[in-house]
């Protein structure tokens, strides 16, 4: 079963948020088949803590900005900033500093579970080319 329409509008608006920040790896995991918990895992890396840190404030403020406001019932792990969790319980939100990201590897342990396809807008507008 496909990821909730609220799943899916939060998910976006994050990866979006996540992308405006230069987000590396941005990942949507469709895991409602194999969790009951959430609908879907975003999963982002940044190469350093101060990233990290902007990615997780563009986030959360993209989704207070929706016409349904979210907010996360959990934020953990924003002192360390090496991994930062944001649960939104339809959408959990992982940025991760590229060194935790690929030591812990979750794309690889969700792998069996699809993904949703996610565009950089700002990827579209630049391939569309110039305005006339």
């Amino acid at each position: 079963m496909p990821i909730s329409d609220r799943a899916h509008e939060l998910a976006m608006a994050a990866a979006q948020a996540a992308a405006d920040k230069k987000a590396q790896d941005i990942v949507i995991i469709d895991v409602g088949d194999r969790l009951a918990i959430t609908d879907a895992f975003l999963v982002a890396s940044a190469p350093n803590e101060r990233q990290v840190a902007s990615i997780v404030d563009a986030v959360e403020e993209a989704l207070l900005n929706l016409p349904e406001k979210a907010k996360p019932v959990r934020r953990e792990g924003e002192r360390g900033g090496r991994w930062v969790l944001l649960d939104y319980v339809d959408v959990v939100i992982h940025v991760q500093h590229a060194e935790e990201r690929e030591f812990y590897a979750l794309d690889k342990l969700w792998k069996d579970c699809p993904t949703v396809p996610f565009v950089d807008r700002d990827l579209v507008d630049a391939e569309a080319g110039p305005a006339e």
